[in-house]
């Protein structure tokens, strides 16, 4: 019998990519799932493929931006499943462009700080209380390999990013003793359902990408779903702190290959443009 069966499971950013293959994957293990997404239909969409499955599941339309939504969210698992096991922290977003120091808008800095910091702050704060109630849980945060990396003109992402590995260890010292693990993820590239249609549109510039990762291929959402099954599973209870990362193995490859495989590609295609 799988160790998930009948725990309870938020998964922010649930109703589609990383999030909505979690989510089907915890539930595919017997957990009770909490879909939080501010995309409530296609949050219900995933809903029904779960239960069509033999999974249970919920959703619930969730502001991550929110304080009193962070707070629904979690009571509403609680009221709904009875207790709360598992939190993924997965969902974030911007509505302005990233850039530099000089270049970012204020607000653009301090809504990626509302949807990619705090949010996890926020969820964390809420959920503990009763995760030690049930004697245990854990969390997984999704951060990137962007967090381990820096890209040019990318200050909030990459930024924010390291800073949710910083509070995954923080965080670990700190509810261990409570039995609750806290690990991160730094997903590669992965192709949602969004990035499906762009490198349909794009064949030889996703050749490009996928030069860059030693097992030639970019991710799949499942990728990061097994690895999430994983850490909140029975198995890792002796691992927290850690940061998981699932790249493919780009971040072991020296960036000169990756140079030597987009100056064959502009060569063979030099109608494509690389940014």
């Amino acid at each position: 019998m799988s160790s998930l069966v009948d725990r309870v499971a938020i998964v922010t950013g649930g109703a589609m990519g990383i999030g909505g293959a979690t989510a089907r994957r915890l539930a595919a293990e017997g957990a009770r799932v909490l879909i939080a997404d501010y995309r409530i239909d296609l949050a219900e969409t995933n809903v029904e493929r779960i239960r069509e499955s033999g999974g249970t599941a919920r959703a619930i339309s969730t502001d991550i931006t929110s304080a009193s939504d962070i707070e629904a969210m979690v009571n509403e698992a609680v009221g709904q499943f009875g207790s709360l096991d598992i939190l993924v922290n997965n969902a974030w977003g911007s509505k302005e462009p990233d850039g530099t120091a000089e270049s970012i808008s204020e607000s653009a800095w301090d809504y990626s700080v509302d949807r990619m910091l705090r949010a996890v702050f926020r969820a964390v704060k809420h959920a503990v209380p009763h995760m030690r109630q049930a004697g245990g849980g854990a969390i997984v945060n999704i951060a990137s390999v962007h967090g381990l990396l820096m890209a040019q003109k990318h200050l909030a992402y990459e930024t924010l990013k390291s800073a949710v590995i910083g509070m995954t260890k923080q965080m670990a010292c700190d509810f261990g003793p409570a039995g609750i693990t806290v690990n991160a993820i730094c997903p590669g590239h992965i192709v949602t359902e969004g990035g499906k249609k762009h490198w349909a549109r794009n064949p030889k510039l996703h050749d490009l990408y996928k030069a860059q990762y030693p097992v030639r291929r970019t991710g799949i959402p499942d990728d990061i779903a097994n690895a999430v099954r994983f850490l909140v599973s029975a198995e890792a209870t002796f691992i927290t702190g850690h940061v998981l990362v699932v790249d493919g193995g780009l971040t072991v490859q020296l960036q000169e290959n990756i140079g030597i495989a987009q100056a064959k590609h502009m060569k063979e295609n030099p109608d494509i443009e690389f940014n």
